[in-house]
């Protein structure tokens, strides 16, 4: 039954460790640390994932760095106090872990379902060559009165299909998580490179409840 709560945000990764352990946080004495897997694309690029793992899952003393890992839990979402703003941190709690020689042939390097809700009105837009956008943020239900909001990016078809979704309409897609570099600006004369997570949908379902 435990299991039925998990349903609705499922995310399979696979690839290669790219950083120490760092410690997050704790809850009841149970320490959580982050590490950023690299994850390959089809197209040569890859995509930097952040993992969220507890030290009961893995040795966080050891140096996995360079090892190859299949990671599988939920992507999760929290709001981080910066510069008198929230942020919205995102990265994969990972429910179970494993280093590996080789990825499994039937596991699926780059994978994420999520079932939720439309939070904000989407976003439709063009490319400066004409490729069609629109931005989704789906809040989906954790147990215990918590959601994790999602920020999700549809293309083309889909696209046009997600800007017809309504505030609170309840949507289920699939796809895989990328990461994003983009430049922020702190003043004038100055930029930080930073790095945005989003879900890039490949299917999607409005579910009509009327």
């Amino acid at each position: 039954m435990a299991d039925k709560v998990f349903d609705n945000n499922q995310v399979s990764i696979a690839g290669e460790i790219a950083t120490d352990f760092t410690f997050s946080h704790e809850v009841f004495g149970e320490g959580f640390y982050m590490l950023d897997v690299i994850v390959s694309r089809l197209s040569n690029a890859s995509d930097i994932i952040p993992v969220m793992v507890s030290e009961r899952l893995i040795d966080v003393k050891k140096d996995y760095k360079g090892k190859l890992v299949e990671v599988i839990g939920q992507f999760r979402s929290y709001n981080r106090h910066e510069e008198n703003k929230n942020k919205l941190v995102l990265s994969v709690f990972a429910r179970d872990i494993r280093i590996v020689d080789e990825i499994s042939e039937n596991f699926k390097p780059n994978y994420i379902f999520l079932d939720g809700y439309v939070c904000k009105p989407p976003v439709y837009r063009k490319t400066p060559l004409g490729r069609e956008i629109a931005d989704v943020l789906l809040a989906v239900n954790r147990p215990y009165g918590k959601s994790d909001y999602i920020p999700c990016i549809c293309w083309g078809r889909n696209a046009r299909y997600a800007e017809t979704f309504s505030v609170g309409g309840h949507v289920q897609l699939w796809g895989r998580i990328q990461s994003r570099e983009y430049q922020k600006k702190i003043n004038e004369n100055e930029f930080e490179k930073r790095i945005a997570y989003e879900v890039s949908v490949s299917k999607l379902e409005y579910l009509d409840e009327s």
